[in-house]
């Protein structure tokens, strides 16, 4: 499916399929995290039962600031995380929204695009 952002200066989601993303175009068949402010790239970890609490840690770290929501693509179908490997986001208070990968595509595009802090974490699995 192509999609197409409102805001072309916000970094976007321009299409999916199974098995990969193209972010302004260009096409990843991994997983990977992405913000509003520019961030993109590589989310070590290819299975959703290999996610770890550092996974999660990591979203801290994009941007100078950090994001109020992230978009948690669970990959084909939507799967929800044990609440303790988010601990990092929730006592910051950062709102974490889970979802099969399309909609979370679709989201963080919607977010992005109303100038909010986001982040989208993609699990693409092989």
């Amino acid at each position: 499916m192509k999609l197409h952002a409102d805001k072309p200066e916000v970094q976007s989601i321009t299409a999916y399929g199974t098995g990969w993303v193209a972010v302004d175009g260009v096409r990843h068949s991994a997983s990977l995290v992405l913000s509003a402010s520019g961030a993109l790239e590589p989310w070590a970890c290819e299975r959703f039962d290999a996610l770890t609490p550092a996974h999660f840690e990591h979203l801290l770290t994009l941007g100078a600031d950090a994001p109020e929501l992230v978009v948690f693509g669970s990959g084909e179908r939507l799967r929800f995380v044990r609440p303790a490997l988010l601990q990092s986001l929730i006592a910051r208070h950062i709102g974490v929204e889970t979802m099969d990968t399309a909609a979370a595509c679709r989201t963080y595009n919607i977010l992005a695009a109303e100038g909010r802090r986001v982040v989208a974490a993609l699990l693409i699995e092989p």
